[in-house]
């Protein structure tokens, strides 16, 4: 479905309108026009675009023009240099996939918090809904807990059908809980029609591709391992995956990883080798997906540590 689009081999511009200090000079500056030039000379055909709800919203609801501008531009962009967009709301009023640092809490309870995430995501419908050959719309990323899905199921269900009134073809991602598992894609409800595709994330095994990482209590920043001690295969991933896999089979519905991709701290070699094995299994079931991340933010493939492998590493996002 995506693929039939145009979208297969995406890169995300995460920490410029979200996971930021949302300064003009970071919204201004951290991307601009040469970057848009450079991902689409290395073959990449989509971004995926992490937006946080405050880049729109001011804290009464009501709007900012100037953050869908913004927005406005990254398309003419993305239009210029033969890219396609997934608008990604990484962040709405009152939930946060990343607890470290944010306040954000009550949107799976709140009626009132519910609403204002459809209103917003009506808002993006009517304006970026006529570029449907172009432009796919995720709903929210990465819900986390179990106890989320059964609101989360009804609340998708209730945004769609919303942004269906402005927006009749767009292509729109949803992902399950457990931050995007692909192994808990089968509790997401039945595709709302037939545009809908099961969105789901991977950094696994987590102890290699997050060695090191500051942020989450699962990891011992202080724990190495290198690729060959970590038991990585393609049937390891395949196996992973059978379950979203399966899932989307059964619905006829179109699968999607929107995120994946190897911290810093692990060497060039064995990130290439990371992504070597994990580009197999995408390639061997068609796999749309977009890496995490170009720039910064302890995975970025533009950094100066892949300089020496990047040209090798292209082939395999």
């Amino acid at each position: 479905m995506l693929k039939e689009k145009g979208f297969k081999k995406g890169i995300n511009l995460g920490g410029w309108f979200s996971q930021c200090n949302y300064s003009e000079k970071t919204m201004n500056e951290f991307i601009t026009e040469s970057d848009f030039e450079k991902i689409a000379s290395w073959g990449i055909d989509h971004i995926r675009l992490p937006v946080d709800y405050n880049v729109f919203e001011n804290n009464d609801g009501s709007y900012i023009e100037s953050g869908f501008e913004r927005i406005s531009n990254v398309l003419s962009l993305c239009k210029k240099y033969s890219l396609k967009t997934i608008i990604d709301l990484h962040k709405t009023y009152g939930y946060s996939f990343d607890n470290y640092g944010e306040s954000e809490s009550g949107f799976f309870d709140s009626e009132q918090l519910q609403e204002r995430f459809y209103r917003l995501w009506e808002e993006f419908a009517k304006r970026y809904g006529c570029y449907s050959d172009r432009v796919a719309f995720e709903l929210l990323n990465e819900v986390t807990e179990k106890d989320y899905i059964d609101a989360w199921n009804r609340i998708s269900y209730t945004c769609i059908e919303r942004i269906r009134r402005y927006a009749p073809e767009t292509i729109i991602l949803v992902g399950s809980y457990d931050n995007n598992s692909s192994e808990t894609v089968p509790e997401l409800a039945k595709p709302y029609d037939d545009k809908i595709v099961y969105n789901f994330h991977c950094y696994e095994p987590l102890i290699f591709t997050h060695q090191g990482a500051y942020w989450t209590e699962k990891i011992n920043p202080d724990k190495r391992i290198s690729f060959d001690e970590s038991n990585i295969t393609p049937e390891y991933f395949e196996k992973l995956f059978k379950p979203a896999i399966e899932s989307a089979k059964k619905y006829n519905t179109g699968l999607y990883c929107g995120e994946y991709g190897v911290i810093n701290i692990v060497s060039p070699e064995d990130t290439l080798k990371w992504y070597k094995c994990i580009n197999s299994v995408f390639e061997k079931y068609d796999i749309p997906r977009s890496a995490w991340c170009y720039k910064s933010l302890d995975f970025g493939i533009s950094d100066a540590h892949l300089d020496d492998i990047r040209e090798n590493l292209l082939k395999y996002l």
